[in-house]
């Protein structure tokens, strides 16, 4: 009877246990930490530590806190939406190496700008570039070009917010240069371009100090700092690395087609969610702007990805899943610069047209022997550039197509070949170094059979046959055997 009525208890469990499963999905029990949060943060603006109500101010800055915070971790969770689409897009002979590299990125810009590349670009000094307050080690918010709390960011948060970023520029690196640069080289450039090279123009732009902000240059959130930095830094490092193996042979552009588009597209939607602690992160306050250039963003996203797809479709014949996913991220990159300050049929126009240039500049690289096996410089490089300029064009009040005449776009083209200059020279300077010191690139014989195993020692799909391991034993006899196979069965 005892082990009757056990049964029956643990059966009416397990039953309650499959409601609430039903019931409270996992993306519900995802919001608790979120919930939390809010909670925690309406308390506080109710009753201070002395129990004293807490001023207007000091509640919105503790609001404009959490949501930068937030924001922060969304943009660096846009790390894993690059690892992913690189992934994809290559072999799988070099998946190991691709995630290994976009995930020790950002644990280097983070050490490195924190060292060094903070204060290079936030620091009072001159127009060129900051210095003091080493290793975050100043509690003066004035070291950083910030206002005390309330009025202003505490400045871990501000920070945390600007590593992020600063992580972004050298991840769009190691897309680039995939599938054969030496694992050593591409960190150490990495490091110097997180802790020197973008914090400088990075100054220019975004510190009160900086000579192109005070120009009027306009970059919101990163088109040209962020975007063009990495793509220029990107483009020469494919340049002076060469095209991969069999890319280019008589005369011809032979394709290396990706591993696992699956991931690639999850990578897009990651990055795409990611955008939006990018775009409306930007505005590092909590106020009506913020859903505002979140819509834009959306906006130009879709716009990017309709263009792209119907422009590969005319263009080959087929619309192409690749130009999808670069046509999103077209779009989310075109739209960076300006997304505050556009309207919606604005933003959609940028994004379209940065959708269809895409596709060509796509083509353009690979014509000019360029090799990007993700197309990092023509998303980033191309659609940043465009990015900038369309904020000369599109800007509500400063743009030429609304009345602002030319002054802005002006100083758009002023901050576009200052930033290019200095990253071109700073790059080709370093690859260079690289290449002449440690010879940048992996040997012949570790190209074809993948930097999994030359650079790691692993692989990431262990037990499945490698492209290269069927190369070695012969497609086509490969081929012939199951062709033979099956006549006799028919």
């Amino acid at each position: 009877m005892s082990q009757q009525k056990s049964t029956l208890v643990n059966s009416r469990k397990k039953d309650w246990i499959s409601r609430l499963n039903r019931v409270f999905s996992p993306y519900w029990l995802a919001c608790i930490p979120l919930v939390a949060v809010i909670v925690i943060v309406w308390n506080t603006a109710a009753l201070a530590q002395d129990g004293e109500a807490l001023t207007a101010e000091e509640v919105q800055g503790a609001l404009n806190s959490i949501w930068v915070l937030i924001a922060s971790i969304l943009v660096i969770f846009m790390n894993a939406g690059f690892a992913m689409l690189e992934t994809g897009f290559c072999r799988q002979k070099n998946a190991v190496n691709i995630l290994a590299k976009n995930l020790i990125v950002f644990a280097i810009a983070t050490l490195g700008y924190w060292a060094i590349g903070f204060p290079l670009m936030f620091g009072q000094a001159n127009p060129f570039f900051g210095l003091g307050g080493w290793f975050l080690s100043s509690n003066d918010p004035a070291t950083y070009g910030l206002s005390p709390f309330p009025e202003g960011l505490p400045i871990a948060v501000f920070f945390l917010f600007q590593v992020a970023f600063a992580g972004t520029a050298a991840t769009i690196v190691s897309g680039a240069v995939a599938e054969r640069i030496r694992f050593s080289d591409f960190l150490i450039f990495s490091l110097l371009l997180t802790a020197i090279a973008y914090p400088i123009t990075g100054h220019w732009v975004w510190s009160a100090q900086g000579w192109l902000f005070n120009l009027g240059f306009i970059d919101f959130a990163g088109c040209a700092v962020v975007h063009s930095v990495g793509g220029w830094a990107a483009l020469m490092g494919a340049a002076i690395l060469g095209p991969r193996e069999g890319k280019y042979r008589d005369g011809r552009i032979n394709a290396i087609p990706g591993h696992n588009m699956s991931i690639a597209t999850l990578g897009c939607l990651i990055l795409w969610i990611g955008w939006f602690g990018f775009n409306p992160g930007s505005q590092l306050a909590v106020d009506e702007v913020v859903p505002y250039i979140a819509v834009t963003t959306n906006l130009a996203a879709a716009a990017g990805g309709l263009t792209s797809t119907f422009t590969s479709w005319l263009k080959d014949g087929k619309p192409d899943l690749s130009m999808v996913i670069n046509g999103i991220l077209a779009g989310l990159v075109g739209i960076t610069a300006s997304c505050n300050a556009v309207s919606y049929p604005s933003a959609v126009i940028i994004g379209a047209i940065a959708g269809i240039i895409v596709v060509f500049s796509v083509g353009f690289f690979d014509r000019i022997k360029i090799d990007d096996p993700v197309g990092a410089t023509s998303v980033h490089l191309v659609c940043g550039t465009w990015g900038v300029l369309a904020v000369g064009l599109f800007h509500a009040e400063k743009g030429l197509l609304f009345g602002g005449g030319m002054g802005q776009m002006i100083n758009q083209l002023i901050g576009i070949v200052a930033i290019a200059a200095f990253t071109l020279v700073f790059s080709t300077i370093v690859w260079m170094i690289l290449k002449s010191v440690f010879g940048l690139r992996v040997t012949l014989e570790e190209e074809i059979h993948g930097l999994d195993i030359a650079e790691h020692g692993m692989e990431a799909y262990s037990g499945f046959v490698k492209e290269s391991d069927v190369l070695s034993t012969g497609f086509t006899a490969s081929i012939s055997s199951i062709e033979d196979v099956s006549s006799r069965i028919d």
